[in-house]
């Protein structure tokens, strides 16, 4: 395939990443209630997330570097677009 098509390829999987890490963080901490087990389960999500995107960037990268530094890219990207989601999600109307 074209190198421009697969580092697209690995934009959009950077950003697939970070929209399921960062809404998947985000749900996990508006559902803290303090309860008994909370923080074990707090811990727990956070090493399966954390699994989750290592393999996904394993994969994406499958051995150049050029790939990962995009899929590196549409992460952070996602981030900041997630940001600006729930910053407007909690304004008042």
């Amino acid at each position: 395939m074209n190198d421009i098509v697969l580092l697209m390829l690995s934009l959009a999987g950077g950003m697939a990443l970070g929209a399921f890490y960062f809404m998947s963080l985000w749900r996990n901490v508006k559902n803290v209630t303090g309860g008994a087990g909370m923080s074990l389960r707090f811990v727990l999500e956070y090493f399966i997330r954390t699994a989750v995107v290592l393999a996904g960037f394993y994969i994406i990268m499958s051995g150049r570097w050029e790939r990962m530094a995009i899929a590196l890219f549409g992460f952070i990207v996602m981030r900041e677009i997630i940001k600006h989601i729930i910053k407007r999600q909690k304004e008042p109307a």
